[in-house]
């Protein structure tokens, strides 16, 4: 089993810095394409202002010198899904079970442990970009693959985003959670709810330290329980009522 999660455009300014980053092939790749872009390219690619797109050029020449302070993955990230997992309160079994169980999908560094080294960067697969002639999911789509090759199932938190870059033979392993609220009798979900919900879901998976489906079926937080009519072998919905 695998539990999968994704990247967030966010970063924590307050992680603590930790050494031992090593960087595969692919990885340096990518690094070497993008250290040929200019400011304007970046403010394309990105679709940002130029102020941010200097930041985003010295954090690429600092990953290309070698340069660049890492930090664990898991702590680096601070979206709304990373701002909702309650990372302050994991024990030492706590982070064992992180780390045998969870895995961020990466557009840099493609599928980690969660407390693999990171450094600041910014990239997902939503950028048009290529390296060489590939479109970043094609890139790595055979490393991602056989990241999951050997588990029976895969707890997928991610978004289509990163769901995509797997074959589709690999995501018949997935086993989605779906987050929604029922209110007034209407029920309803976007990104915002998804986000927290997950989050929250992983610290439940963390502190149960849930290794098969029917452990996931019985957790109840926030409101959210699993409704069975709902659902289906491969998609876990989970209802709150508001």
């Amino acid at each position: 089993m695998k539990i999968l999660i994704p990247t967030a455009k966010e970063l924590n300014s307050k992680a603590e810095k930790v050494s031992g980053e090593k960087l595969s092939k692919k990885t340096k790749t990518i690094i070497n394409e993008f250290s040929l872009k200019t400011i304007e390219e970046l403010k394309s690619i990105y679709k940002i202002k130029e102020d941010k797109a200097k930041e985003e050029y010295a954090r690429w020449e600092k990953l290309t010198k070698q340069d660049a302070d890492s930090y664990p993955a898991l702590e680096l990230f601070n979206g709304l899904m990373y701002r909702n997992i309650v990372r302050q309160s994991f024990n030492e079994e706590d982070r064992e079970y992180i780390s045998n169980y969870v895995f961020i999908t990466s557009a840099l560094y493609g599928v980690i442990n969660a407390y693999y080294p990171i450094s600041e960067h910014r990239l997902d697969f939503l950028q048009k970009c290529k390296i060489g002639n590939t479109s970043l999911k094609n890139f790595w789509r055979e490393d991602y693959d056989k990241a999951i090759e050997n588990d029976d199932f895969v707890i997928s938190l991610l978004s289509s985003e990163f769901e995509e870059v797997f074959s589709p033979a690999s995501r018949d392993k997935f086993i989605k959670i779906n987050f929604m609220e029922d209110k007034g009798g209407v029920l309803k979900t976007h990104s915002t709810i998804s986000k927290k919900a997950r989050g929250k879901f992983l610290t439940e998976l963390v502190k149960g330290k849930v290794t098969d489906i029917e452990q996931i079926k019985n957790i109840e937080f926030d409101n959210f329980k699993y409704i069975e009519d709902q659902s289906s072998e491969k998609l876990l919905v989970f209802i709150a009522k508001r």
